[in-house]
Protein backbone atom coordinates (compact mmCIF):
# COMPACT_ATOMS: atom_id res chain seq x y z
CA UNK A 1 0.00 0.00 0.00
CA UNK A 2 1.39 3.42 -0.92
CA UNK A 3 2.15 6.05 1.68
CA UNK A 4 -0.44 8.34 0.12
CA UNK A 5 -3.11 5.70 0.45
CA UNK A 6 -2.13 4.98 4.04
CA UNK A 7 -2.25 8.62 5.05
CA UNK A 8 -5.56 9.45 3.38
CA UNK A 9 -7.95 11.37 5.61
CA UNK A 10 -5.54 11.49 8.56
CA UNK A 11 -5.89 14.71 10.54
CA UNK A 12 -2.92 16.57 11.99
CA UNK A 13 -2.07 18.95 14.80
CA UNK A 14 0.96 20.78 13.39
CA UNK A 15 3.60 22.26 15.70
CA UNK A 16 6.09 24.61 14.03
CA UNK A 17 9.21 25.51 15.96
CA UNK A 18 11.47 28.51 16.41
CA UNK A 19 14.77 28.98 14.60
CA UNK A 20 15.02 31.99 12.30
CA UNK A 21 15.53 31.34 8.59
CA UNK A 22 15.65 27.59 9.22
CA UNK A 23 11.89 27.94 9.63
CA UNK A 24 11.56 28.26 5.87
CA UNK A 25 11.74 24.47 6.04
CA UNK A 26 8.24 24.62 7.54
CA UNK A 27 6.93 25.50 4.09
CA UNK A 28 8.45 22.33 2.65
CA UNK A 29 7.00 20.23 5.47
CA UNK A 30 3.52 21.62 4.82
CA UNK A 31 3.85 20.98 1.09
CA UNK A 32 4.79 17.35 1.77
CA UNK A 33 1.84 16.88 4.12
CA UNK A 34 -0.56 18.29 1.56
CA UNK A 35 0.84 16.14 -1.24
CA UNK A 36 0.41 13.05 0.94
CA UNK A 37 -3.19 13.69 1.96
CA UNK A 38 -2.66 14.80 5.54
CA UNK A 39 -5.20 17.39 6.68
CA UNK A 40 -3.92 20.05 9.06
CA UNK A 41 -6.68 20.77 11.59
CA UNK A 42 -4.77 22.99 14.03
CA UNK A 43 -1.47 24.87 14.20
CA UNK A 44 0.70 25.99 17.10
CA UNK A 45 3.75 28.04 16.18
CA UNK A 46 6.60 29.88 17.80
CA UNK A 47 8.61 32.72 16.22
CA UNK A 48 9.20 31.85 12.54
CA UNK A 49 6.87 28.89 13.15
CA UNK A 50 4.14 31.36 14.14
CA UNK A 51 4.77 33.36 10.98
CA UNK A 52 4.68 30.39 8.59
CA UNK A 53 1.87 28.68 10.50
CA UNK A 54 -0.27 31.81 10.75
CA UNK A 55 0.06 32.59 7.06
CA UNK A 56 -0.79 28.97 6.20
CA UNK A 57 -3.82 29.08 8.49
CA UNK A 58 -4.93 32.17 6.57
CA UNK A 59 -4.68 30.29 3.28
CA UNK A 60 -1.88 32.50 1.94
CA UNK A 61 1.19 30.26 2.07
CA UNK A 62 1.71 30.33 -1.71
CA UNK A 63 1.99 34.12 -1.65
CA UNK A 64 4.49 34.00 1.22
CA UNK A 65 6.54 31.30 -0.49
CA UNK A 66 6.73 33.29 -3.71
CA UNK A 67 7.89 36.38 -1.83
CA UNK A 68 10.42 34.47 0.28
CA UNK A 69 11.92 32.79 -2.78
CA UNK A 70 12.46 36.16 -4.47
CA UNK A 71 14.00 37.97 -1.50
CA UNK A 72 17.69 38.96 -1.42
CA UNK A 73 20.09 39.92 1.34
CA UNK A 74 19.70 43.57 0.44
CA UNK A 75 15.90 43.26 0.49
CA UNK A 76 16.16 41.97 4.04
CA UNK A 77 18.52 44.79 5.02
CA UNK A 78 16.01 47.33 3.69
CA UNK A 79 13.30 45.83 5.92
CA UNK A 80 15.30 46.47 9.09
CA UNK A 81 14.04 49.60 10.86
CA UNK A 82 16.39 50.70 13.62
CA UNK A 83 15.02 51.27 17.10
CA UNK A 84 16.60 53.66 19.55
CA UNK A 85 16.76 52.39 23.12
CA UNK A 86 13.61 50.25 23.16
CA UNK A 87 15.05 46.88 24.12
CA UNK A 88 16.04 45.75 20.64
CA UNK A 89 18.09 46.89 17.66
CA UNK A 90 15.17 46.81 15.21
CA UNK A 91 11.47 47.67 15.58
CA UNK A 92 10.20 45.03 13.17
CA UNK A 93 7.40 47.26 11.88
CA UNK A 94 8.58 47.24 8.26
CA UNK A 95 8.69 43.44 8.17
CA UNK A 96 5.18 43.11 9.57
CA UNK A 97 3.77 45.93 7.41
CA UNK A 98 5.23 44.29 4.31
CA UNK A 99 3.60 40.99 5.25
CA UNK A 100 0.28 42.72 5.92
CA UNK A 101 0.42 44.29 2.47
CA UNK A 102 1.24 40.92 0.94
CA UNK A 103 -1.16 38.74 2.92
CA UNK A 104 -3.74 41.10 4.38
CA UNK A 105 -4.21 41.21 8.15
CA UNK A 106 -6.88 38.93 9.56
CA UNK A 107 -8.48 38.10 12.87
CA UNK A 108 -7.32 34.78 14.29
CA UNK A 109 -10.87 33.76 15.21
CA UNK A 110 -11.84 33.94 11.53
CA UNK A 111 -9.05 31.72 10.21
CA UNK A 112 -10.16 28.44 8.60
CA UNK A 113 -7.58 26.55 10.70
CA UNK A 114 -7.37 27.14 14.48
CA UNK A 115 -4.07 28.86 15.24
CA UNK A 116 -2.02 29.67 18.34
CA UNK A 117 1.10 31.84 18.40
CA UNK A 118 3.38 31.32 21.39
CA UNK A 119 5.31 34.20 22.95
CA UNK A 120 7.04 34.67 26.31
CA UNK A 121 6.23 37.29 28.95
CA UNK A 122 9.57 38.71 30.01
CA UNK A 123 8.12 40.02 33.29
CA UNK A 124 6.29 36.94 34.61
CA UNK A 125 8.58 34.50 32.75
CA UNK A 126 5.58 32.55 31.49
CA UNK A 127 4.39 31.36 28.09
CA UNK A 128 1.64 33.39 26.47
CA UNK A 129 -0.65 31.68 23.97
CA UNK A 130 -2.21 34.11 21.55
CA UNK A 131 -5.27 32.71 19.76
CA UNK A 132 -7.41 35.86 19.50
CA UNK A 133 -7.07 39.26 17.90
CA UNK A 134 -4.97 40.38 14.96
CA UNK A 135 -2.98 37.63 13.26
CA UNK A 136 0.02 39.81 12.58
CA UNK A 137 0.01 41.34 16.05
CA UNK A 138 0.31 37.78 17.35
CA UNK A 139 3.07 36.96 14.87
CA UNK A 140 4.99 40.15 15.73
CA UNK A 141 4.93 39.27 19.41
CA UNK A 142 6.10 35.73 18.79
CA UNK A 143 9.08 36.75 16.61
CA UNK A 144 10.53 39.26 19.09
CA UNK A 145 14.00 37.73 19.15
CA UNK A 146 15.90 39.15 22.16
CA UNK A 147 18.49 41.79 21.23
CA UNK A 148 17.31 41.81 17.60
CA UNK A 149 13.63 42.93 17.69
CA UNK A 150 12.03 45.14 20.33
CA UNK A 151 9.61 43.45 22.78
CA UNK A 152 5.88 43.89 22.19
CA UNK A 153 3.40 45.30 24.71
CA UNK A 154 0.30 43.11 24.79
CA UNK A 155 -2.34 44.09 27.35
CA UNK A 156 -0.38 44.13 30.63
CA UNK A 157 2.43 41.96 29.29
CA UNK A 158 5.79 42.59 27.63
CA UNK A 159 6.33 39.83 25.10
CA UNK A 160 9.43 38.39 23.46
CA UNK A 161 10.18 35.40 21.23
CA UNK A 162 8.38 32.30 22.51
CA UNK A 163 11.49 30.24 21.82
CA UNK A 164 12.94 31.56 25.07
CA UNK A 165 10.59 29.22 26.97
CA UNK A 166 9.18 26.77 24.43
CA UNK A 167 10.78 26.54 20.97
CA UNK A 168 8.57 23.58 19.94
CA UNK A 169 5.15 24.42 21.46
CA UNK A 170 3.29 21.12 21.61
CA UNK A 171 1.17 21.97 24.66
CA UNK A 172 -1.42 24.11 22.80
CA UNK A 173 -2.42 20.99 20.82
CA UNK A 174 -3.11 18.77 23.84
CA UNK A 175 -6.90 19.08 23.57
CA UNK A 176 -7.02 18.54 19.81
CA UNK A 177 -8.94 15.54 18.54
CA UNK A 178 -6.64 14.71 15.63
CA UNK A 179 -5.00 11.52 14.42
CA UNK A 180 -1.42 12.77 14.67
CA UNK A 181 0.66 15.47 16.33
CA UNK A 182 3.54 16.44 14.08
CA UNK A 183 6.32 18.68 15.42
CA UNK A 184 9.00 20.40 13.37
CA UNK A 185 12.10 20.95 15.51
CA UNK A 186 14.54 23.46 14.03
CA UNK A 187 17.16 22.65 16.66
CA UNK A 188 18.09 19.22 15.35
CA UNK A 189 21.56 17.59 15.48
CA UNK A 190 24.34 19.44 13.73
CA UNK A 191 24.93 18.74 10.08
CA UNK A 192 28.59 17.86 9.53
CA UNK A 193 30.08 20.04 6.82
CA UNK A 194 33.42 20.83 5.27
CA UNK A 195 34.17 24.17 6.94
CA UNK A 196 36.22 25.46 4.00
CA UNK A 197 33.39 24.74 1.57
CA UNK A 198 30.85 26.38 3.88
CA UNK A 199 32.87 29.57 4.19
CA UNK A 200 33.38 29.80 0.43
CA UNK A 201 29.69 29.21 -0.21
CA UNK A 202 28.72 31.96 2.20
CA UNK A 203 30.91 34.47 0.41
CA UNK A 204 29.48 33.57 -2.98
CA UNK A 205 25.95 34.08 -1.70
CA UNK A 206 26.66 37.70 -0.75
CA UNK A 207 26.61 37.43 3.03
CA UNK A 208 29.17 40.25 3.29
CA UNK A 209 26.86 43.15 2.39
CA UNK A 210 24.06 41.97 4.65
CA UNK A 211 26.44 41.32 7.53
CA UNK A 212 27.87 44.82 7.15
CA UNK A 213 24.42 46.45 7.17
CA UNK A 214 23.57 44.84 10.52
CA UNK A 215 27.07 45.37 11.87
CA UNK A 216 26.80 49.14 11.31
CA UNK A 217 23.65 49.27 13.45
CA UNK A 218 25.28 47.28 16.23
CA UNK A 219 28.39 49.47 16.16
CA UNK A 220 26.27 52.47 17.20
CA UNK A 221 25.84 50.93 20.64
CA UNK A 222 29.51 50.93 21.65
CA UNK A 223 32.01 53.70 22.36
CA UNK A 224 35.07 51.50 22.39
CA UNK A 225 37.85 52.07 19.86
CA UNK A 226 37.66 48.44 18.77
CA UNK A 227 33.86 48.36 18.90
CA UNK A 228 33.35 46.98 15.41
CA UNK A 229 35.12 43.73 16.07
CA UNK A 230 33.83 43.38 19.63
CA UNK A 231 30.16 44.19 18.94
CA UNK A 232 29.87 41.95 15.90
CA UNK A 233 31.43 39.19 17.96
CA UNK A 234 28.89 39.93 20.70
CA UNK A 235 25.99 39.57 18.27
CA UNK A 236 27.25 36.27 16.91
CA UNK A 237 27.84 34.91 20.41
CA UNK A 238 24.31 35.97 21.46
CA UNK A 239 22.84 34.35 18.36
CA UNK A 240 24.72 31.10 18.94
CA UNK A 241 23.84 31.11 22.64
CA UNK A 242 20.14 31.54 21.87
CA UNK A 243 20.26 28.67 19.39
CA UNK A 244 22.00 26.46 21.94
CA UNK A 245 19.42 27.32 24.60
CA UNK A 246 16.51 26.64 22.26
CA UNK A 247 17.92 23.27 21.18
CA UNK A 248 18.37 22.19 24.78
CA UNK A 249 14.84 23.26 25.78
CA UNK A 250 13.36 21.61 22.68
CA UNK A 251 14.98 18.27 23.54
CA UNK A 252 13.54 18.39 27.06
CA UNK A 253 10.05 19.41 25.91
CA UNK A 254 9.90 16.70 23.24
CA UNK A 255 11.21 14.07 25.65
CA UNK A 256 8.44 15.01 28.09
CA UNK A 257 5.65 15.34 25.51
CA UNK A 258 6.73 13.35 22.46
CA UNK A 259 4.77 14.03 19.26
CA UNK A 260 3.69 11.19 17.01
CA UNK A 261 6.18 12.38 14.40
CA UNK A 262 9.16 14.69 14.96
CA UNK A 263 10.76 16.28 11.91
CA UNK A 264 14.27 17.47 12.73
CA UNK A 265 16.05 20.26 10.89
CA UNK A 266 19.75 20.61 11.70
CA UNK A 267 20.38 23.74 13.74
CA UNK A 268 23.21 24.68 11.37
CA UNK A 269 21.23 24.00 8.18
CA UNK A 270 21.43 27.73 7.53
CA UNK A 271 22.10 30.91 9.47
CA UNK A 272 19.43 32.64 11.53
CA UNK A 273 19.21 35.47 9.00
CA UNK A 274 19.76 33.52 5.77
CA UNK A 275 16.28 34.21 4.41
CA UNK A 276 17.67 34.37 0.89
CA UNK A 277 18.11 30.58 1.03
CA UNK A 278 14.38 29.96 0.89
CA UNK A 279 14.40 27.56 -2.07
CA UNK A 280 17.04 25.36 -0.45
CA UNK A 281 15.34 25.32 2.96
CA UNK A 282 11.88 24.58 1.53
CA UNK A 283 13.31 21.62 -0.36
CA UNK A 284 15.11 20.47 2.79
CA UNK A 285 11.88 20.62 4.80
CA UNK A 286 10.06 18.59 2.16
CA UNK A 287 12.77 15.91 2.16
CA UNK A 288 13.05 15.79 5.96
CA UNK A 289 9.29 15.33 6.27
CA UNK A 290 9.48 12.35 3.92
CA UNK A 291 12.42 10.89 5.87
CA UNK A 292 10.65 11.30 9.21
CA UNK A 293 7.47 9.60 8.00
CA UNK A 294 9.41 6.81 6.31
CA UNK A 295 11.28 6.21 9.57
CA UNK A 296 8.09 6.37 11.61
CA UNK A 297 6.47 3.85 9.25
CA UNK A 298 9.37 1.43 9.74
CA UNK A 299 9.12 1.67 13.53
CA UNK A 300 5.37 1.02 13.66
Amino acid sequence: MSKKAESKNQTVSLVLGSGGARGLAHIGVIKWLEENNYEVKSIAGCSIGAMIGGVYAAGKLDELEEWMCSITKMDMANLLDISWGNGGIFKGDKVIDTLKDLIGDKQIKNLPIPFTAVAADIITQKEVWINKGSLFDAIRASISLPLFFTPVKHKDKLLIDGGVLNPVPIAPTFDDHTDLTIAVNLGGPLLIRNEKETNTKGKKEGWGKFQESIKKFIDKYSDSDNSKEKDWGMYKVADRAFDTMQSSIARMKIATYPPDVEIKIARNACGTLDFDRATHMIELGFNKAKEAFDQNHKEV
